[in-house]
C-alpha cells in the first residue's frame, strides 16, 4: 500500500498483516514459554542495588500468582485500580490483572483527593493498589480521606508495605484457579490525559491494545531481545501499552524508570546497554540539554520512539543529529489504543519531520470537513478519523459521551485536525477545538509553531486563539526562550515568512508549559490564564 496514489483522503485498511486474537495474558504465556530465562524486567528505581529483575518465566510466575490473589477478593469483570509510579509491581499487576479477568484502571499518581475519588467513583473500581506517598503527594492518607465518598471500595494495598502478604493469598494451594479471558474482553480502563477538561474513561480491551503494541514495535522495528528504556509513565497508555506490551510482544527487556528524571534515564541508557526507547519531546528536550549528556555512552541506543504532541521539524533533526538515533513518531490518543499512524524509521528526514506517518495496518483512517462529514481532497485540512481494532469500546458509564466520539458507522473522531498526502502520510495541523478562527478565516497552531521553532531563541512555544471583541479571535504565543530575544524580534521574524494575520498579536515569555501527566501541553490552562490577565 505504500505505493499507491490517493486523491481522497481516505486510507483503506491494510489488512496484509493480520489481528492476532489474544489476550495480555495470553501475550505474557506464549513468550514466557519460548524465552523463558529471557530477563523481562528490570526495576528502574533509584538508589537500587543490585536493581531487581525477572526473568519472563518469573514474571509469568508472579503474574499468574498475582491473578490468583485478586480472585480471592475480586471477581472477572470487576475493576480495581493501580495509583502508583512505574514500579515492577505495577507491571506485575498489569499481567496479572489481565490474567483474571479483572478491569485495571490506571490512575495517575499526581491526582489529589478529589480527582482521586472523582476516578475511583466513575470507574467503580471495588479495590486500589497504591504506594504511600510519592513526591510529596499523601497518598494514603487522601485515600482514608476520601473513603466516605467511594462505598464500593472494599479493599486496598499499599505497595511496599502489604504486597508480600496479598501475593501470599495467590499461593498455588489456594486452589484459585484463573478464568478464560476474551480478546473482546475490557482489560483496562484508561482516563484521557485532560487537555480540554476532564478526563473520560476509556474502555479498552485486550485485542486492542495487545495488537496495538505489536504493530507499533514492528513498525519501530524493535528487535527480539532489545532492552527498552520506558520513562512514559505506566498510567498512561504510552507507558504500559507501547512500553510494557510492546517489549513483551518484542521479547525485550522492559525497563520503566519510576520518574522522569534525565540523569536516571541517562544513566540507565550507559549501564543496562538501552537499545531503544521512547519518549514525549519535553523528555528529549531535558535529556540533551542535562549536563550529564556528553559524560555518558549513549552508543548502544539505536532508535527513540516520540509522540504526545506535535514534534518541530527542527527538533526531530536536532534529536537524530545529537542522539545519533533514528526516530519515528507516533499518533494516536488514548480511545484508539492508542497509536492510529506512524512514522517509519527509514523515512525521509521531511516526512519525520513534517507528518505522523501512514496509519499502521488494520486501521482505516479518513479526514472529514468537520461541518458536513464529507472526505476532503487531499491535501485538505479537516478533522482525522478512524475505524478499526484499536477504537475503544466506549467511555465508561458515559454513553452521551461515547456517541459524541464514536458515529453509528464505528468511526472514531479525534478531534484532530490534519490533512493527508496522496501517500497516505499525515499532518497534524491542530486540534479541532485549538483552530483559531479570526475574522472567519481559519488558521492553524501547528504552522506558526513550526516557525516558530526555527527560531534560535527559541526553545519551546504553544500557539492559541485569544478572544478578541473585534476579530473574534487573534494569535497568542507562548514562549520559552533558550536566548534573550524580545517580542518585536519574533514579530518581525514571522512576519517576514507567513501571512500578517497569522503573526501573534499577543506574545507571553514563560519558564514552563502546563502539561498532562503525558506531557501534552495543556492549551485551554495557557489560554485561562492569558484571558484572566494572569501572565501579564
Amino acid at each position: 500500500m505504500a505505493d499507491m496514489v490517493l486523491t481522497e483522503s481516505f486510507w483503506a485498511a491494510d489488512t496484509s498483516e493480520p489481528i492476532v486474537e489474544t489476550t495480555v495474558g495470553g501475550l505474557l504465556r506464549d513468550v514466557a514459554a519460548a524465552v523463558g530465562d529471557r530477563t523481562a524486567l528490570v526495576s528502574g528505581v533509584p538508589g537500587e542495588s543490585p536493581r531487581r529483575r525477572w526473568t519472563y518465566a518469573e514474571l509469568l510466575a508472579d503474574a499468574e500468582r498475582c491473578a490468583r490473589a485478586l480472585l480471592e477478593w475480586f471477581s472477572p469483570g470487576d475493576r480495581v485500580a493501580i495509583w502508583a509510579p512505574n514500579l515492577p509491581e505495577w507491571v506485575v499487576l498489569e499481567m496479572g490483572a489481565a490474567l483474571a479477568g479483572v478491569v485495571l484502571v490506571t490512575v495517575n499518581p499526581a491526582y489529589r483527593p478529589s480527582e482521586l475519588a472523582y476516578v475511583l467513583d466513575q470507574s467503580g473500581a471495588s479495590g486500589i493498589f497504591l504506594t504511600r506517598e510519592f513526591r510529596g503527594n499523601p497518598m494514603r492518607a487522601s485515600l482514608e480521606e476520601v473513603l466516605p465518598d467511594v462505598p464500593g471500595l472494599e479493599h486496598w494495598v499499599v505497595l511496599g508495605e502489604d504486597w508480600d502478604v496479598f501475593m501470599g493469598m495467590g499461593a498455588p494451594d489456594t486452589g484459585a484457579g484463573l478464568p478464560d479471558v476474551s480478546p473482546d474482553d475490557i482489560a483496562q480502563i484508561q482516563y484521557t490525559s485532560g487537555t480540554t477538561g476532564f478526563p473520560k474513561g476509556a474502555r479498552l480491551r485486550h485485542r486492542g491494545i495487545v495488537n496495538n503494541a505489536r504493530l507499533c514495535a514492528q513498525r519501530f522495528e524493535v528487535r527480539d531481545g532489545d532492552v527498552w528504556i520506558n520513562p512514559m509513565p505506566l498510567f498512561h497508555t504510552g507507558g504500559c501499552v507501547l512500553g510494557a506490551l510492546g517489549s513483551v510482544w518484542a521479547r525485550a527487556t522492559h525497563i520503566p524508570i519510576l520518574l522522569f528524571d534525565p540523569a536516571m534515564v541517562l544513566e540507565l541508557l550507559e549501564t543496562e546497554r538501552g537499545d531503544v526507547m521512547g519518549g514525549v519531546p519535553t523528555m528529549l528536550i531535558a535529556l540533551m540539554e542535562h549536563p550529564d549528556f556528553r559524560t555518558r555512552d549513549l552508543s548502544s541506543l539505536r532508535s527513540v520512539l516520540s509522540g504526545g504532541s506535535t514534534v518541530p521539524a527542527d527538533l526531530v533533526r536536532r534529536i537524530e543529529s545529537t542522539l545519533g538515533v533514528r526516530f519515528g513518531i507516533v499518533y494516536g490518543q488514548t480511545e484508539s489504543s492508542p497509536v492510529i499512524t506512524q512514522t517509519r524509521l527509514d523515512d525521509s528526514p521531511d516526512d519525520k519531520a513534517l507528518t505522523i506517518g501512514q496509519p499502521l495496518p488494520q486501521t482505516e483512517v479518513k479526514i472529514v470537513d468537520a461541518s458536513t462529514g464529507d472526505v476532503v481532497p487531499v491535501g485538505v485540512v479537516g478533522e482525522l478519523c478512524t475505524r478499526g481494532y484499536l477504537v475503544m469500546e466506549g467511555y465508561n458509564d458515559n454513553p452521551v459521551a461515547t456517541a459524541e466520539a464514536i458515529d453509528a458507522d464505528g468511526w472514531l473522531h479525534t478531534g484532530d485536525l490534519c490533512s493527508m498526502d496522496e501517500r497516505g502520510y499525515c499532518t497534524v495541523e491542530g486540534r479541532l477545538k485549538d483552530m483559531i478562527i479570526r475574522g472567519g478565516e481559519n488558521l492553524y497552531p501547528r504552522e506558526i509553531e513550526e516557525l516558530l521553532f526555527t527560531h534560535p531563541s527559541v526553545a519551546d512555544v504553544a500557539v492559541v486563539g485569544i478572544p478578541d471583541d473585534r476579530w473574534g479571535e487573534v494569535v497568542g504565543a507562548f514562549v520559552r526562550r533558550s536566548a534573550e530575544v524580545t517580542e518585536a524580534e519574533l514579530r518581525s521574524f514571522v512576519r517576514e515568512r507567513l501571512a500578517p494575520q497569522k503573526a501573534p498579536e499577543r506574545w507571553w515569555f514563560v519558564e514552563e508549559f502546563p502539561l498532562t501527566p503525558s506531557g501534552k501541553v495543556q492549551k485551554f490552562v495557557l489560554r485561562e490564564r492569558a484571558v484572566k490577565g494572569e501572565l501579564d
